[in-house]
């Protein structure tokens, strides 16, 4: 069974900076793409950033030149470098990955999420 787990998330004042971290774990054979979303209080989730297997990385445009993505492959692990944060920034950020298990094919898994507070 595959896991994802965030942490790093908490309060931060607006200009500051913060990075979260995502580990798989479980019976992990590859993991293609990795991802970061967001979500708002009553709103859909949204994209922030991914990154693929071959670490080439895309961004939502408001996270542009603040926000980073990167990956170690040898944890199992996906990080998200947030600066410059802004009140707009607060959500709850969820990681996702693309993960072929023993005996599984490639799968979407998620985290449950960690909560970022940017005070203004």
């Amino acid at each position: 069974q595959v896991q994802l787990a965030e942490s790093g998330g908490g309060l931060v004042q607006a200009g500051g900076s913060l990075t979260l971290s995502c580990a798989a774990s479980g019976s992990i054979l590859s993991i293609n793409a990795m991802r970061w979303y967001r979500q708002f209080p009553g709103k859909q989730r949204e994209l922030v950033a991914t990154i693929t297997g071959g670490s080439s990385t895309t961004y939502l445009d408001s996270v542009k030149g603040r926000f980073t993505i990167s990956r170690d492959d040898a944890k199992n692990t996906v990080y998200l470098k947030m600066n410059s944060l802004k009140a707009e920034d607060t959500a709850v950020y969820y990681c996702n990955a693309e993960i072929m298990a023993l005996f599984s094919d490639y799968y979407n898994y998620w985290g449950k999420g960690t909560l970022v507070t940017v005070s203004s």
